[in-house]
C-alpha cells in the first residue's frame, strides 16, 4: 500500500484522485476538489491544504486536511456542511483509513469536524487501530428531508398547518413576485448581497468565495437562485445547488423591512416545489445548525460528529489527553466513550 500527502494541484493532476473528488451522480459539493480549491484560494492558507492518500492497486482512500500549529484540522470552513474521508473501495475502508491515520502521526493531534456519523465512526476506529487516543462525539445537528418518492403536493400536505396557511394567505395577496434562476446573473447576486446585509444574519464571512462558488455551480447547471420581489424591489434571496440527487440549501436571507409579507417563506416553498417536482431530488439538506424554523420544512435530524485524537508519544498534547480522560470519567454511560488503542481489541 502506498500512502502520501499531496497538495491540491498534485491531486488535480492525478486522474484517479480527480475522479474520486469530482462531480458525479452521487457526489456532494463539499467532497469535490474544485470546492476544496476554492476554499484554499479564498478562505484558507493554500500551502496548509493537503490531501492524505492511501492506495493499493485500484483501491483508493483520501482525507482532505489542513496542517496547523496544533496538528491536523479539517479542510473546511463555516460554508462546509461536512468534511469526511472518501474511498472507492468501501469494503476496505477500515484498513485504508487506518493507513491515512498513520500518515498523520507526525502532527501529534487531529481534530476533524463536522463529520457524518458513518464516516466519523469508521475513521475513529481507524485512528485507534493506528494507535491514536481520542474521542468521537456529536457536535452539531443536520436537518434533512427524504422525499421517498413523494411529489411536492404530497410533501406539502404534511407540513404544519400554520406554515401552509401563511403561504396560502400571503400568496393570495399577490404582493410578492417569485422567480428561480439557474444561470448566474450579476444583478441577482448583487441583490442577494444587499438583502443579506439588511437581514438578521451575521456578517458574511467570505463573499468572494461564495460568489465564485455560485458562478461555478451555474456553469455546471447546478445553481438554483431564488429571488423574491415586491414592486420590482428584491426583498428575499436564496442560494441553493442541486447535486447527487440532493438539493443543498446554502444561503437564505430576507429584508427585515418586508417581513410582514413573508417573502422568505414564500421563496422557500417555491424552491422546494422546484427541486422536488422539476429536479426530482430524493433529499433536501438544510446544513448544520439546530434552528427551530428548520423543523417546519424538514423531517429528519442527524448528528454531526467531531473527532479529537492524539498520539500518546506527543508529550505536548498530554494535558489535552488528560482532559479527555477526565471527561470520560465524568460522562454518563449512555454518551460516547473515549476510544483508545486498547479498545481496538
Amino acid at each position: 500500500m502506498t500512502v502520501y500527502h499531496a497538495d491540491l494541484r498534485e491531486a488535480q493532476a492525478d486522474p484517479a484522485l480527480a475522479a474520486l473528488l469530482g462531480r458525479s451522480p452521487t457526489s456532494a459539493p463539499f467532497d469535490r476538489l474544485d470546492w476544496l480549491s476554492l476554499l484554499a484560494e479564498h478562505c484558507l492558507l493554500a500551502d496548509t491544504c493537503k490531501i492524505a492518500v492511501a492506495r493499493d492497486g485500484d483501491a483508493l482512500a483520501v482525507l482532505p486536511f489542513q496542517k496547523n500549529p496544533d496538528g491536523t484540522g479539517p479542510l473546511g470552513t463555516w460554508y462546509s456542511f461536512f468534511v469526511r474521508p472518501l474511498t472507492n473501495a468501501p469494503q476496505r475502508a477500515p484498513e485504508l483509513f487506518a493507513a491515512l491515520a498513520r500518515s498523520l502521526a507526525p502532527a501529534g493531534a487531529a481534530r476533524l469536524a463536522p463529520m457524518p456519523e458513518a464516516e466519523a465512526l469508521t475513521l475513529a476506529a481507524a485512528f485507534r487501530t493506528a494507535s491514536w487516543i481520542g474521542v468521537a462525539e456529536p457536535c452539531d445537528t443536520n436537518h434533512i428531508l427524504e422525499l421517498k418518492g413523494r411529489n411536492f403536493a404530497q410533501y406539502w400536505s404534511a407540513r404544519p398547518g400554520a406554515l401552509r396557511e401563511t403561504v396560502r394567505r400571503k400568496t393570495a395577496r399577490g404582493k410578492v413576485n417569485l422567480r428561480i434562476e439557474t444561470t448566474f446573473i450579476d444583478a441577482d447576486w448583487a441583490a442577494y448581497e444587499a438583502i443579506y446585509a439588511r437581514s438578521w444574519k451575521p456578517e458574511e464571512g467570505n463573499p468572494a468565495f461564495l460568489c465564485a462558488f455560485a458562478q461555478a455551480e451555474a456553469a455546471a447547471g447546478a445553481l438554483r437562485m431564488g429571488i423574491a420581489e415586491i414592486e420590482g424591489q428584491p426583498v428575499a434571496a436564496q442560494f441553493w445547488t442541486v447535486e447527487g440527487g440532493t438539493a443543498w440549501i446554502h444561503k437564505l436571507a430576507h429584508d427585515e423591512a418586508y417581513r410582514a409579507h413573508s417573502p422568505g417563506t414564500l421563496l422557500t416553498a417555491a424552491l422546494f416545489r422546484h427541486v422536488i417536482d422539476e429536479d426530482h431530488v430524493h433529499t433536501v439538506d438544510f446544513g448544520t445548525g439546530n434552528d427551530p424554523y428548520k423543523r417546519d420544512w424538514m423531517e429528519v435530524q442527524r448528528p454531526r460528529y467531531a473527532l479529537q485524537f492524539y498520539r500518546p508519544a506527543a508529550v505536548g498534547h498530554w494535558p489535552a489527553l488528560a482532559r479527555l480522560a477526565a471527561r470520560r470519567m465524568l460522562r454518563p454511560s449512555s454518551q460516547p466513550a473515549l476510544v483508545s488503542p486498547e479498545a481496538a481489541g
